[in-house]
């Protein structure tokens, strides 16, 4: 299996708290601990997992964060393409609480690819399965040389502006930032996948036929849904890209988000 990315990059900063603080509260950190994240970092991550190894194709700040954030993707298994930006590196604050729920400050604009970007865009057409989580249309297009193409609702404008047939749209249908309808899209994507957390989830496709999915079994405890979603997403697409039926796709891919609840996150 030969897999890629192409996305963001967000160096997250994480500390574990009893509970979120209320307004005007002071609470204590019980752990403090950091590393790159973001969906696309994420994801790449659970792809070299699962294929040893994965190309990711991005965007990141140069400054000390940006570089750190190349050189521990890169001990992870996954094989960074970086254009590097005069801005700094996007960052996130996060509060991980006793039940492992994760709530998110974002620091600094989305740092994006771009096809006009001294990349090696061509890399992409040999790729079983490409995940896009942020980029423009045309780097959209240069993914769609690769036998699968998923793609998350966080990137609608992008996906609504290249006009690109996905082979799947994956996201939350509990975060209003992925909830997205089938016909939101011309062409609509071939599948629409849907998860709903403990609940599972839901798909629709382009052919009309639809369903659910259980959500696998959540490790006990659970330490930080960080990434959760992600992981699933990645998982998903890459068990298309190697051809597997929906169904086992779909089991394959909760049980790699469940997985996920019970690491650190990012990655």
């Amino acid at each position: 299996m030969r897999v890629a990315v192409v996305g963001h990059v967000e160096w997250a900063e994480f500390v574990r708290v009893e509970r979120m603080p209320r307004a005007g509260e002071i609470v204590h950190a019980q752990q403090r601990w950091d590393g790159a994240g973001g969906g696309g970092a994420v994801a790449a991550v659970e792809l070299a997992r699962l294929a040893g190894e994965a190309l990711f194709f991005t965007a990141l700040g140069d400054d000390a964060l940006g570089h750190r954030a190349a050189e521990e993707l890169g001990a992870r298994g996954v094989r960074v393409y970086a254009a590097f930006r005069p801005e700094p590196q996007r960052r996130v604050f996060v509060h991980v609480d006793a039940a492992g729920e994760r709530t998110i400050t974002v620091i600094g604009a989305r740092l994006a690819p771009r096809r006009d970007d001294t990349l090696p865009w061509d890399l992409l057409a040999g790729c079983d399965a490409v995940y896009f989580t942020a980029g423009d249309a045309d780097a959209l297009r240069a993914a769609r040389a690769a036998r699968v193409l998923a793609a998350t609702p966080r990137a609608l404008p992008t996906l609504a502006l290249a006009h690109v047939a996905l082979d799947l749209l994956v996201g939350s249908a509990r975060d209003a930032g992925e909830e997205v309808r089938a016909d939101a899209l011309a062409p609509p994507p071939a599948l629409l996948v849907q998860t709903e957390g403990a609940a599972g989830g839901r798909f629709v496709c382009a052919s009309g036929a639809m369903g659910r999915f259980a959500a696998a079994l959540a490790p006990n405890p659970v330490l930080d849904s960080y990434g959760a979603g992600d992981c699933f997403a990645a998982a998903l697409s890459y068990a298309l890209g190697a051809g597997e039926p929906l169904d086992r796709a779909l089991g394959f891919a909760a049980s790699r988000g469940a997985a996920a609840l019970g690491r650190r996150g990012p990655s």
